[in-house]
């Protein structure tokens, strides 16, 4: 009886929160599930998360980051994370502000094994697209690593390695330590990479650069059309929205 009751209690939960995040209040959402942690403690709030679409796991932690940290990214576990991350595209984020913050609030937590967290997302189709959305902004600086061992920015016309021998000096020594370079952030997620998940660090690159090759090639096109227009439209962030494009999207089924 105790634990139907406990089962009819947390499917009110997870029915109250998914109203929450549709309406789009985010904070009401992590504040019923916080609710549930305080009062049965965090193995009910696990138990909850596991029964969350990822999309909804994903709208309440890609509000929070590093400086504002969510009970539910500190519990969540490395195979939700890795699908809520793979549909984090479907916001059109085209600063990736909420991508860098939750990747680095979770993988970096306390207690987290931040190769255990990269591992779930590169097994997902779509993971390595992933991290290279996260990396986007710093995509000269990953790529002198990838050539040299150091996060001096790559010439854009120098020699690209390619996967072979990206491979290869994969397992020499590094030139920078990891402590050297422990800011939680970026450059951290890039030296456990390449150096202790070697091949999704060339999988996520291989994409990166794909995606640097396509956007400037647009680039020319884009400014023509701007000019035509008389304006130049730039990217801005949704932090606080509930983006409908990802609220309706089914992408977690097929995950």
């Amino acid at each position: 009886m105790e634990d139907e009751t406990l089962m009819t209690t947390h499917l009110a939960l997870i029915e109250r929160t998914q109203t929450l995040i549709a309406a789009g209040d985010i904070v009401g959402a992590e504040s019923a599930l916080v609710e549930l942690a305080d009062a049965e403690g965090d193995a009910a709030l696990m138990v909850v998360l596991e029964q969350l679409p990822p999309k909804d796991v994903l709208a309440v932690i890609r509000e929070y980051d590093n400086s504002r940290e969510s009970v539910v990214g500190l519990l969540v576990s490395p195979a939700q994370f890795a699908r809520a991350v793979v549909i984090e595209k479907l916001y059109k984020d085209l600063t990736r502000t909420h991508l860098r913050g939750m990747v680095n609030a979770v993988i970096f937590r306390e207690d987290a094994d931040p190769v255990e967290f990269l591992t779930a997302i590169g097994d997902l189709d779509g993971g390595a697209e992933a991290l290279a959305d996260y990396f986007s902004d710093q995509w000269s600086r990953v790529e002198g690593f990838a050539r040299s061992g150091s996060f001096e920015p790559a010439d854009e016309y120098g020699k690209m390695l390619s996967q072979s021998a990206l491979l290869t000096s994969a397992w020499e020594k590094p030139r920078v330590q990891q402590d050297e370079i422990a800011d939680r952030d970026w450059m951290q997620l890039a030296w456990i990479l390449r150096y202790e998940l070697p091949d999704l660090f060339i999988e996520m690159l291989m994409v990166l650069r794909a995606k640097v090759s396509a956007h400037q090639a647009a680039a020319p096109e884009d400014e023509e059309e701007a000019e035509d227009d008389g304006k130049v439209e730039t990217g801005d962030t949704d932090r606080g929205k509930a983006t409908p494009t990802a609220r309706e999207s089914d992408e977690e089924s097929a995950i």
